[in-house]
């Protein structure tokens, strides 16, 4: 988590660079003000961009997944394309993809610890692309860990619901979908140097 702060910087603000700031007795009128007044609406739509965009996500995973529920569950797999991509209901323990079903609990623990910190980052959110990738986890991490909390066997070790089976790959969901896209936009905006407080580094 301290990593997370780290990456993503300390200010709430973006803050200027160069010379120490005027003293001035009047009203502030200079282009300091007007910018320190325009930075915080754009932070606004950012962190709003972040809560709509993981909203969507995670709409999308629960209605889907209380259709596969009511429709597919217990009845033979539906075929999309061929053999190549068809629906199948099927729980899962593990954490995506089906890994790692002796964990449950764990990856419960992960996918909450992963709420909290991009809550707590996304008032320091300037950038607009770094906005929709965290949104795209946050939404993600929530589809999926309701899934933990809700669905038997119990609190916490609940069975995950995938039922997308493209062939010779691995059952998921769209919570799995918004996370895989959501990390793949995060790499490609390090890459280019894109920080999430909106300023653009080169190494």
């Amino acid at each position: 988590m301290a990593e997370a702060e780290r990456i993503i910087g300390t200010p709430d603000t973006p803050e200027g660079s160069g010379a120490e700031p005027e003293q001035s007795s009047g009203p502030e009128s200079g282009s300091d003000g007007q910018e320190s007044a325009g930075a915080r609406p754009r932070g606004k739509r950012r962190i709003a961009v972040l809560f709509a965009v993981a909203a969507f996500a995670y709409a999308l995973d629960l209605i889907s997944k209380m259709i596969v529920v009511a429709k597919l569950e217990h009845h033979p797999p539906i075929e999309i394309i061929g053999d190549w991509l068809r629906f199948e209901a099927i729980r899962n323990a593990g954490a995506a993809f089906g890994f790692g079903e002796a964990f449950t609990v764990i990856f419960t623990v992960i996918a909450a610890a992963v709420i909290v910190v991009i809550v707590r980052l996304a008032r320091k959110l300037y950038s607009l692309p770094w906005a929709i990738a965290l949104g795209l986890l946050l939404g993600g991490a929530l589809g999926n860990l309701t899934d933990r909390i809700f669905r038997s066997p119990g609190v916490f070790e609940g069975a995950v619901v995938d039922f997308i089976a493209p062939k010779h790959f691995a059952v998921f969901n769209l919570a799995d979908s918004a996370i895989v896209c959501g990390g793949i936009l995060i790499v490609l905006l390090s890459f280019k140097g894109l920080d999430p407080d909106g300023t653009v580094h080169k190494d």
